[in-house]
């Protein structure tokens, strides 16, 4: 009995990448809004709740530029701890 490699084992895995997706489901105006960046997308929400995902995606972006560091190489842990501070920053 010959043993081959199935398809998906030949395969090299693909390349990891973070990212942050943020998702509003308070739009009452029937409008659809969408934004793109380097590591997020954002889909949906009214102007006020897309505009706050838009500052927040930013500034977690902000404070990931001023560790020197990617959203690739940042533990869960660590994401979270920005996240947190980011939404208290911007709720004060």
């Amino acid at each position: 009995m010959k043993l081959t490699k199935s398809r998906s084992a030949q395969t090299p895995p693909k390349e990891r990448h973070a990212a942050m997706l943020g998702v509003g489901l308070d739009a009452t105006d029937g409008q659809v809004r969408i934004t793109r960046g380097d590591n997020f997308t954002l889909c949906g929400g009214s102007e006020e709740t897309h505009s706050i995902m838009q500052e927040t995606a930013v500034k977690v972006n902000e404070q990931l530029d001023r560790k020197g560091k990617t959203l690739d190489e940042t533990s869960p842990q660590e994401f979270r701890d920005i996240l947190f501070d980011v939404v208290d920053r911007i709720r004060r």
